[in-house]
């Protein structure tokens, strides 16, 4: 008899829930996060606030002298494939410097992965930008016309890397059907995706829920740590989904679904 295996990434809630509460739409956080997603996220801060798996400096003590990085974290509200009620739980970006931790859901690509394509893309644009340095201090009328070659070159590369990054991240809907990042946004009549679009903890959260085939209730979003320079995000705050990036992945990735916006 094959032991069954366990998701890592599927938390049940330690409280007691109310089934009455749960909503029978997808409830997507607009004003008010969800009291599920509220449970959620105060089990999630609990960790936080605890953990000792990883060191990220949130600014929140005075011990760490690291750059203060606040960072966007979300949880989805699930049910899984034998009807269990818990979440998923995602960060934006990259958290402790890289993409994957235990307790949180994947990133749709890792660019960080050994042997990708990314670093050597980047090393190739660090030599370019140091031939063109190197040129300059030569004397920049002299060497005008390489320098100019070079420039070019190092723009022709870095958005033909862009454009395979973007290529390479694929979203799911509820019916399996996937579409890349340039898709996404060329179908809403962007000329390219803006930097960051599929890095967010929401269409992270998505994505992990469909390919397991798990059903979306609630999703929710908040800020965890300092306040950059900008000062809008507040520490323990939630805040709905940005909509530079995220709605229009959003129409892919919750097309056909009831959504309840909260």
């Amino acid at each position: 008899m094959s032991k069954e295996i366990k998701d890592t990434y599927f938390s049940k809630f330690k409280t007691k829930i109310n089934h009455q509460i749960i909503p029978e739409k997808f409830n997507l956080m607009i004003d008010e996060p969800h009291p599920l997603c509220l449970l959620a996220a105060g089990e999630l801060q609990d960790y936080l606030s605890n953990q000792t798996d990883w060191i990220h400096n949130f600014g929140l003590s005075d011990d760490d002298e690291t750059p203060i990085i606040g960072k966007m974290f979300g949880v989805l509200v699930v049910q899984n494939q034998e009807n269990e009620l818990g979440y998923l739980s995602a960060f934006s970006g990259k958290l402790a410097g890289c993409n994957q931790h235990a307790k949180f859901v994947p990133p749709v690509f890792d660019l960080l992965t050994e042997n990708g394509f990314l670093n050597p893309g980047m090393k190739e644009l660090t030599h370019l930008n140091q031939e063109i340095r190197d040129l300059e201090a030569q004397g920049y009328n002299e060497n005008l016309t390489h320098i100019r070659d070079l420039k070019l070159k190092r723009k022709n590369h870095s958005i033909a890397l862009q454009n395979k990054i973007f290529n390479h991240y694929h979203f799911l809907n509820q019916a399996g059907a996937e579409k890349s990042l340039s898709e996404i946004f060329k179908d809403i009549g962007y000329k390219n995706p803006p930097a960051g679009a599929g890095e967010c903890a929401a269409p992270k959260l998505l994505q992990y829920a469909f390919q397991h085939k798990m059903k979306p209730i609630a999703l929710a979003e908040f800020w965890w740590g300092q306040s950059p320079k900008s000062d809008f995000w507040k520490h323990g705050q939630f805040y709905p989904c940005c909509r530079e990036k995220c709605e229009p992945i959003f129409k892919h990735m919750l097309s056909k679904i009831d959504i309840q916006k909260g």
